[in-house]
């Protein structure tokens, strides 16, 4: 299947490694033209260097998302060294934790905040583009209690009805907006390989629970962002993708 994404233009956040840098690999290797960000400036140039020998475009910025301006005015240079955007992925988290009010404010501040903001910048943008698609990536943590209550869990549930709420209301400027909730994904550096080695019994229960005995991997999460993204899925708007293995129960309608 031809997905349609060649030349159309994408902006990723916190996209140097797992899940963020095999959407762009695969986004890139489709075609699209790149603006990537994360705070390392130096795993920022490494990602442009090699998104670049694909072939295609690529802009990138090291940039901390809770500084609104400093985000703001990144996108803006991304979109001018791009010539526009047809697709936002907003897929920075500030992860799990248990540490009170502090983690709160910093999960509302990156996983909510920085999803508006960015979807409010690229607007003009994305109704421009004619086509535009916001894919917001959202967690299974949100869909079942999970282990503890958590600001991640919460803000994820958040982000589900702000992506169902704003599909209705810009659909009619010809841009969709879907969310991907992943399962466990283990990458090299990740949550779970952490956990592994931190919380060998909650690591092998979640495996358990897993129909197939496996975790997720990056690439497969990216497989279902660049479905929904593209031109392919040009009736699909307002769902929420669950990409969990099996992992949650729930019979979703």
């Amino acid at each position: 299947m031809d997905l349609g994404l060649r030349g159309k233009r994408a902006i990723v956040t916190g996209s140097t490694k797992g899940i963020g840098r095999a959407i762009v690999e695969l986004l890139a290797a489709e075609g699209c033209d790149i603006g990537l960000c994360a705070r390392s400036e130096d795993e920022v140039a490494d990602a442009v260097r090699d998104l670049k020998a694909r072939g295609v475009t690529v802009s990138g910025g090291a940039v901390n998302v809770r500084d609104a301006e400093a985000y703001k005015a990144w996108l803006d240079r991304t979109v001018e060294e791009l010539g526009g955007c047809d697709i936002f992925v907003p897929n920075v988290s500030a992860g799990g934790g248990m540490d009170s009010e502090k983690n709160w404010w910093k999960c509302f501040e990156v996983d909510v905040l920085h999803t508006v903001r960015g979807c409010e910048q690229l607007m003009p943008q994305l109704e421009k583009s004619g086509h535009g698609s916001i894919v917001i990536i959202g967690s299974t943590n949100a869909l079942e209690t999970f282990y503890a209550p958590m600001a991640y869990n919460a803000m994820k549930a958040a982000l589900l009805t702000y992506s169902k709420q704003l599909s209705q209301f810009i659909g009619r400027k010809n841009i969709r907006v879907n969310t991907v909730s992943p399962g466990p994904i283990y990458f090299e550096g990740g949550a779970w390989e952490m956990i592994k080695s931190t919380n060998q019994k909650m690591h092998d229960a979640t495996l358990k629970a897993m129909p197939n005995g496996r975790f997720g991997t990056p690439e497969e999460i990216a497989r279902a962002v660049a479905f929904l993204a593209s031109p392919a899925a040009s009736i699909i708007t307002g769902a929420n993708l669950v990409a969990d293995n099996g992992f949650t129960k729930r019979v979703q309608y």
